[in-house]
């Protein structure tokens, strides 16, 4: 038997549901996990080696007992991936290190802009303009609305 004969063998679970994410049951387990927001190929290639599972094996032919691993490898990441990997290294507020993912992340960045608006600090300031905050330049890029360019008065005939 091939490997296509058994995966149609078997019953392949067309969503997977891990960190409040609907993930492809269709997918290998390293590109099933990329969809969740803070997960890159990386991250999901060391989830899956941590939790004793395959990266190349699709994610919907797992059984509940290694989904479950995956989602506590998931709960651990911040222990099993080295610090400079992290995306919430030394917190602004409790100054320690962690790695967010899914909703956790939007509403942490949400919350860090919020914080550079009230404090009314130049990027935040960018920000409420919603001009470029990172130093890119905006002479000829990032202008809205449809005209480019000089504009010149109509005359009247």
């Amino acid at each position: 038997m091939t490997e296509t004969d058994i995966e149609e063998t078997q019953e392949v679970k067309h969503l997977v549901r891990i960190a409040n994410t609907d993930l492809d049951g269709h997918r290998s387990v390293q590109y099933a996990l990329t969809g969740l927001k803070g997960i890159g190929i990386r991250n999901a290639r060391i989830l899956a080696d941590c939790a004793g599972i395959d990266p190349t094996t699709t994610i919907g032919l797992l059984d509940d007992a290694k989904v479950e691993k995956l989602r506590k490898a998931l709960a651990d990441i911040g222990d099993v991936v080295p610090t400079w990997m992290l995306n919430r290294r030394r917190d602004f507020l409790t100054g320690e290190d962690r790695h967010l993912v899914g909703v956790d992340l939007t509403l942490t960045v949400t919350e860090d802009i919020n914080t550079m608006k009230k404090t009314r600090s130049y990027c935040g300031i960018r920000h409420e303009r919603g001009l470029r905050v990172r130093g890119q330049r905006t002479r000829s890029t990032g202008r809205s609305g449809a005209t480019v360019g000089v504009s010149r008065k109509r005359v009247k005939g």
